[in-house]
């Protein structure tokens, strides 16, 4: 039987769960008292589809780190790969037209036993996603005024879940699934559901725990 990313993903979170809540170092490699508040950054990359195809979708969120439970920040993502336009679905027939997608807003994490050395968290992201065509041979298309782009904005949340491992005092990695989905998206041809999907995560994060 055959399982994708995800799947594996989520099989090695709930394996972890329960050596996460016995362990009592406080990082893998160094210990050391970590802070009650703080802030830090993450840099993450999805996998996930639009569409029905694959989409490669880097990260970056951070803000601030509340008495080692409730960090509070903000969080952006766009897709990088190419994710073919349908010809039935272009705004310019002919070229090759490629989706780009993109979310950003509030991120919201609440960390179980944070000084633990594996431990689990829960995120939420919640703000505004858009999706838009280009032209993927002319990376300098980026006009939102021209019709060909057909930029749609919409309302899109993103819950999750990770299973974190804290390397260092300063620096810990947090690989994890989530679950996108997209509310009034009125882009030609792409519903909530198509805009909407599973995604794997790898992150690093980095700041003062």
């Amino acid at each position: 039987m055959k399982y994708s990313l995800p799947t594996y993903l989520v099989l090695f979170i709930l394996f972890a769960v329960n050596s996460a809540i016995a362990q009592e170092n406080q990082t893998i490699f160094k210990g050391g008292d970590l802070k009650r508040s703080g802030g830090y950054g993450a840099l993450s990359n999805k996998f996930t589809t639009i569409n029905g195809s694959y989409a490669n979708m880097p990260e970056v969120y951070g803000g601030w780190f509340i008495n080692r439970r409730l960090m509070i920040g903000v969080a952006g993502a766009a897709t990088t790969n190419r994710i073919p336009v349908p010809v039935e679905n272009q705004y310019i027939t002919g070229e090759r037209l490629s989706y780009q997608y993109g979310q950003f807003g509030l991120m919201t994490e609440y960390v179980t036993a944070s000084t633990k050395r594996v431990h689990v968290n829960f995120n939420l992201m919640t703000g505004a996603g858009f999706i838009l065509q280009y032209d993927r041979n002319g990376w300098d298309n980026w006009e939102f005024e021209d019709d060909a782009n057909d930029p749609d904005f919409f309302f899109v949340m993103e819950p999750g879940v990770q299973l974190e491992l804290n390397l260092f005092k300063w620096m810990r990695f947090s690989p994890g699934v989530s679950y996108r989905r997209a509310f009034g998206s009125n882009s030609k041809g792409l519903t909530d559901d198509e805009l909407s999907g599973l995604s794997g995560n790898l992150t690093l994060k980095f700041g003062r725990f």
